[in-house]
């Protein structure tokens, strides 16, 4: 890297930290490439600092403590339980800490400049970056646009940071409202709920008019969430067509109501970047954009919100920027909502399967039918499978229960592989283990049910 009285020049620009963006960094910088990232910080975006990790360590902590108060059947009695919220939210600093920390030795390692700051292009190759300590320019060959998306607000609810407050806003609370409303139909609603239902507190979830309750995931798997929101004490109102009237007297709301892109102030046409109507960015297979010296991956390109594709996305960009062969194609996209019971999917649903045209055979197989669930006291849930008639190729698996999250990356393996029934039934799984429900629905779908009786 040279620098200048006025300017820094580098190969390769990253606009972000997050998961697309640091995974961007580290992968062109291992293929020879002289990289900086600006990102305002802190590194690791949303998914690391108040998303995807807060949201699990804080899911994990609520799930303990909502535990306890169950295990007087297994002859364990304790006394009586406190919860101490503050902590809660210390615990789960620490880990996003480490992880952050991490994040920081490898850029480190790889040696990639790190400049905190907000950019935007002032011209073809150009960048200015606004930041603490003022203002710089930098040329560059080639960028790589990373900045993710933030929450939309609604109508009438405009985030406050006090009562009306964004998915991260209210993973930090360090103190029990006396009650929540949330507004949202998709993952993070679902996951919000399930965790202040779990620490006590009264919730009301208020899916939006034309929408349903974790519509990407099979009706099935849905109902098994929402019978266990019924027992948690979650209310679940559907058809809400004035969220602001319907949340008048909530202590406090959160919602959960799609992404904004965080386009605007780029000033993309300077490079000549085209967006959609909503600010999101258009990319090809190689995660370029209108421009092919700019590259754009993760949130900000309009695709399922999952950092499972930024991840992906940001290594495609970077080798192919490298001039190496890359494109995005995955066959098999897993998707988790770590609910109680976690749901995870991934391929087509049997309603899917059948839209495209599939004859399809599907089963499926109760995990109160597998000894491993029994024992762990975790019978709610199943395994099932969708194939194709006759080729067996496997289209879609959903997995409901506990390790549905760890297990079904067997599935995608397999959906990617283009396994048939017959290979997933012919694979053998440890016993007592809750991978069998995977194996034994494929036994059930080739009609060789074992531990249930044939349908």
């Amino acid at each position: 890297m040279v620098v200048g009285d006025l300017e820094t020049a580098v190969e390769v620009v990253i606009l972000g930290a997050g998961p697309g963006g640091y995974v961007a960094a580290i992968r062109a910088a291992q293929l020879g490439k002289d990289v900086a990232i600006i990102d305002p910080g802190p590194l690791g975006g949303t998914c690391l600092n108040s998303g995807c990790i807060p949201s699990k360590a804080l899911l994990t902590a609520a799930g303990r403590f909502h535990q306890l108060s169950g295990l007087a059947e297994m002859g364990i009695r304790v006394g009586p339980l406190e919860l101490d919220l503050a902590q809660m939210q210390r615990w789960k600093d620490g880990i996003v800490s480490q992880l952050t920390k991490g994040v920081q030795h490898l850029l480190d390692k790889h040696d990639v400049q790190i400049f905190d700051g907000k950019g935007w292009f002032i011209g073809p190759g150009g960048l200015r970056v606004e930041g603490e300590h003022g203002s710089q320019r930098f040329s560059f060959e080639q960028c790589i646009i990373a900045v993710g998306a933030e929450p939309a607000p609604l109508s009438g609810l405009d985030f406050d940071g006090r009562r009306v407050l964004t998915p991260s806003q209210a993973l930090a609370l360090a103190e029990r409202p006396p009650d929540i409303a949330i507004i949202g139909s998709d993952t993070i609603a679902a996951e919000l709920a399930t965790f202040f239902a779990k620490i006590e507190v009264p919730v009301r979830l208020l899916i939006p008019g034309g929408e349903t309750l974790l519509s990407a995931f099979d009706p099935a798997a849905v109902r098994q969430v929402r019978a266990r929101f019924k027992k948690l004490g979650v209310t679940v109102e559907t058809n809400v067509t004035d969220s602001a009237v319907a949340v008048a007297e909530a202590t406090v709301v959160v919602v959960s109501a799609g992404l904004i892109p965080r386009t605007k102030d780029l000033d993309l046409a300077q490079v000549q970047v085209t967006t959609d109507a909503r600010g999101f960015i258009p990319v090809n297979d190689r995660m370029q954009t209108s421009n092919a010296k700019i590259y754009a991956v993760g949130d900000v390109t309009g695709g399922p919100p999952l950092a499972t594709l930024a991840l992906k996305q940001a290594k495609v960009a970077a080798e192919h920027l490298a001039g190496r062969p890359a494109q995005y194609a995955p066959q098999a996209i897993p998707q988790v909502a770590w609910t109680d019971p976690p749901i995870a999917a991934v391929g087509l649903t049997a309603a899917e399967a059948q839209a495209v045209g599939y004859e399809i055979v599907t089963a499926r197989f109760p995990l109160a039918a597998n000894g491993r669930a029994l024992t762990l006291d975790a019978a709610e849930g199943f395994a099932l499978v969708v194939a194709e008639q006759g080729s067996e190729v496997l289209l879609g698996v959903t997995l409901v229960g506990g390790g549905a999250e760890v297990l079904i990356s067997e599935a995608a393996l397999a959906l990617e592989m283009g396994a048939t029934l017959t290979d997933l039934a012919e694979t053998l799984h440890p016993h007592p283990g809750l991978g069998e429900p995977l194996q034994e629905a494929a036994e059930a779908a080739l009609g060789l049910p074992v531990h249930i009786l044939k349908g």
